[in-house]
C-alpha cells in the first residue's frame, strides 16, 4: 500500500522543494483566524515577498481543523480536521511546471488512469483574459477537451475578485469517484466527479485600481490526504479508508453495533474524536471562547451522537482511541505522543462535566412536560426546545425522542427557524476570525502584533520566566494576550507591566530582524513558541536589547509608532492560563 504522505514529500525532495514541518492548528502569528485552515497560512509573510530561509520551493503536511462543513460531517466524505499536502513556489517555477508535477505524480507515482482525471480552468472575464497557459498544458499531457471545463471566478479564482491583495486563477484537478462507466465529457456538477488538486497561480495583485501582475509570482497547492487516500484504495466512503476504519472498528466493539446501520452517528464519534485530540495535543483546555470553545463544542457534539449508539465515552474508550491516533500521527506531530496523558484527561473531564449538563436538562424537560401537561398541551415549541439546546446542551434529537416517550412531540422546524438565526449571527461575529490568510496585515495589526513581544517580555519581568505565551487574537482596536500563570495578577503588577511597556515604546527601540539556525536562536535566548516545528533556518526579531522572539512578522520598525499602552482586562481562561485585553492609542 503507498504511504501517500511519504511518497509526497519524497517526490517534492526530489525536486529540490525544501520539506516544512507543518504548522500547529492554532496560529502563532496570524491574529485574524481561530485555526489554520490550509497550509498557506504560515507562508503568508514570503507569499508577501519575504524571502524564505529554506528556498524558493517548499512542501509540507498541513494539519488543518474547518468548521465550515461541520454540518455535512456524517457523510462519506467530510472531515473537521483534516490533512493537506502541499507545495510552493515562491518566485520560482510557475503554472507549467507545476500542472507537469501534479500531473506526474497522479500518474505515475500514483498510478491513477488519466481516463478518470479531468480538470477546471479560469474562462476569463472582462478584467482577467482566460488562462490559456494552463489550458495549453493540460492538452499537451494528454486531457482532452472534452475533459477539460472552463469555470468563472467563483470556482476558478483565488481568493475572489473583490478582495485586495494577491490573487489568480487556479486549475483544478478532479477524479472519477465511482464505478459506472466513466463519461466521455466532463460535467462538474456531477458529484462522481470530486476534486482531489488546486493549484492556484498568485500572479496578480488587486488594489482598488484594479488588477496588476506581480513582481513575485506565486503557486499555492493543496491535495487532501483523506480524500485521496480513499481513491488510492478504492473505497467511495472515506471512514473504509485505511485512514479511519480502525477507528470504526473500535467504536463498533466498544458499542455493540454495527457501522452499517449507523454510519452518521459512527462517522461523527470518529471525527471529533480525532479532532479533539489533535486541537487537545496543542495544550488547549475546552472553554467558553474562542478555539477553546470550539473545542468544547466538539466533544459535546461527539458525546451527544455516542448516545445514539449506547457508546460510553469513558477513560478506556478514550485512551484507547488516542493510541491509535497517536500511532497514526505521532511520526509527523510529536506533541501527539509527548502530550497524550494530558490529551486523554482534558477529553474525559470534558465529558464528564457534559454528562451532567445532560442531567440537567433531563430535569428541565421534565419539568417543561409537567406544566405542558396541566395545561392540556401536547407539543414542545419550537423556542423552548431551542432554550434547552441552547442553555443545557440539549440536542433537539434528544428532546423529540423524550417527548415522544412520554406522549408529546416536539417543533422541530420551529428549532430551526431559531437555530438559524442563532447561526446566523454567531457567523457573523466569528467571521473575520475564521477568514485567516492574506486577508489583513494592516499597520494597526502589525502594531499590536509588535506590542504582543512587548507585552510578552513584560510579563516574564514581573511575574518570573515561567510566564509564556499561550495563544493571542489581535484586531485594529485591541490585542489579546493568553500566557501562564497560576493566580489573578495584582492592581501593583497590572500597573508594572503596563509601564514597563509603555518605557520601551518611549525609548523608540529599534526593531530588527535576522535569520539563524534554529539552535543559533535558541542559543541567544530567543523565545519560540513550538520549537520543535521550526525549519533549521527561523526569523529572529529583536526589540532593542529588550525583546527577542522566533516569528514569522510582520512588526513595526520602531517602538515609537505604537503610542500609548493601556491594560483595559485581566481575567482567567482556564485552568493556569490567563488573559490580558490592551489597546495601542495615539
Amino acid at each position: 500500500m503507498i504511504d501517500l504522505k511519504d511518497t509526497y514529500l519524497n517526490y517534492f525532495k526530489e525536486r529540490n522543494h525544501a520539506i516544512i514541518k507543518s504548522a500547529p492548528l492554532i496560529p502563532e502569528n496570524d491574529p485574524t483566524c481561530l485555526f489554520n485552515t490550509a497550509g498557506m497560512q504560515q507562508l503568508v509573510p514570503y507569499l508577501m515577498g519575504q524571502a524564505h530561509p529554506l528556498g524558493k520551493r517548499l512542501c509540507d503536511v498541513q494539519k488543518c481543523f474547518r468548521l465550515t462543513d461541520i454540518d455535512e460531517v456524517g457523510d462519506s466524505v467530510h472531515h473537521t480536521f483534516f490533512e493537506m499536502l502541499g507545495n510552493w513556489s515562491l518566485g520560482d517555477y510557475f503554472k507549467e511546471e507545476s500542472i507537469k508535477y501534479s500531473f506526474e505524480f497522479l500518474t505515475k507515482y500514483l498510478n491513477i488512469p488519466i481516463e478518470r482525471l479531468a480538470v477546471t480552468i479560469f474562462r476569463g472575464n472582462d478584467m482577467v483574459k482566460k488562462d490559456e497557459v494552463s489550458e495549453s498544458v493540460w492538452k499537451s499531457l494528454g486531457i482532452s477537451e472534452d475533459r477539460i471545463a472552463y469555470l468563472g471566478e467563483d470556482d476558478n479564482w483565488w481568493p475572489n475578485m473583490t478582495s485586495i491583495g494577491p490573487a489568480g486563477s487556479d486549475t483544478e484537478i478532479f477524479y472519477f469517484n465511482s464505478d459506472d462507466e466513466i463519461p466521455q465529457k466532463f460535467d462538474p456538477e456531477d458529484d462522481r466527479w470530486v476534486e482531489i488538486w488546486n493549484n492556484v497561480f498568485m500572479e496578480y495583485y488587486h488594489s482598488e485600481k484594479g488588477f496588476k501582475k506581480l513582481e513575485q509570482k506565486n503557486v499555492d497547492t493543496g491535495m487532501g490526504v483523506e480524500r485521496t487516500t480513499a481513491i488510492l484504495e478504492g473505497v467511495h466512503d472515506n471512514y473504509m479508508s485505511s485512514i479511519w476504519i480502525d477507528l470504526i472498528k473500535l467504536i463498533e466493539e466498544k458499542s455493540g453495533k454495527n457501522y452499517d446501520e449507523n454510519k452518521k452517528d459512527m462517522r461523527i464519534v470518529a471525527d471529533h474524536m480525532r479532532a479533539s485530540i489533535m486541537i487537545a495535543s496543542e495544550n488547549l483546555v475546552p472553554s467558553n471562547t474562542d478555539q477553546g470553545y470550539i473545542l468544547r463544542r466538539m466533544i459535546r457534539r461527539m458525546v451527544r451522537f455516542a448516545r445514539n449508539i449506547e457508546l460510553d465515552i469513558n477513560e478506556e474508550f478514550i485512551t484507547d482511541f488516542t493510541n491509535i491516533i497517536c500511532s497514526k500521527y505521532s511520526k509527523y506531530y510529536s506533541e501527539l505522543e509527548t502530550n497524550k496523558n494530558k490529551i486523554i484527561n482534558t477529553i474525559l473531564d470534558e465529558t464528564v462535566k457534559f454528562s451532567r449538563t445532560l442531567e440537567k436538562g433531563l430535569k428541565e424537560f421534565n419539568k417543561i412536560c409537567d406544566i405542558l401537561t396541566k395545561q392540556g398541551i401536547d407539543n414542545i415549541n419550537g423556542k423552548t426546545v431551542f432554550r434547552l439546546y441552547d442553555t443545557f446542551g440539549f440536542p433537539p434529537e434528544l428532546t423529540q425522542e423524550e417527548a415522544s416517550n412520554v406522549g408529546m412531540s416536539a417543533d422541530i422546524d420551529g428549532f430551526d427557524k431559531y437555530f438559524k438565526e442563532h447561526q446566523e449571527k454567531s457567523r457573523q461575529g466569528s467571521m473575520e476570525k475564521f477568514k485567516g490568510g492574506l486577508q489583513d496585515h494592516s499597520i494597526e495589526n502589525i502594531k499590536y502584533h509588535t506590542a504582543t513581544h512587548l507585552l510578552h517580555q513584560a510579563l516574564r519581568d514581573v511575574l518570573g520566566n515561567d510566564v509564556c505565551q499561550r495563544g493571542s487574537n489581535i484586531n485594529t482596536q485591541r490585542l489579546r494576550f493568553d500566557f501562564s500563570f497560576p493566580r489573578k495578577l495584582t492592581d501593583e503588577e497590572k500597573q508594572k507591566v503596563e509601564d514597563i511597556v509603555n518605557q520601551k515604546i518611549q525609548e523608540g527601540l529599534v526593531v530588527k530582524q535576522e535569520e539563524m539556525s534554529l539552535e543559533d536562536a535558541q542559543n541567544s535566548g530567543a523565545i519560540g513558541l513550538f520549537t520543535d516545528r521550526y525549519g533549521d533556518r527561523v526569523k529572529v526579531y529583536s526589540i532593542g536589547d529588550y525583546s527577542k522572539e522566533i516569528c514569522g512578522g510582520p512588526h513595526v520598525e520602531n517602538t515609537n509608532c505604537l503610542g500609548k499602552f493601556k491594560i483595559i482586562k485581566e481575567e482567567a481562561v482556564s485552568s493556569g492560563v490567563r488573559r490580558i485585553k490592551a489597546t495601542l492609542s495615539d
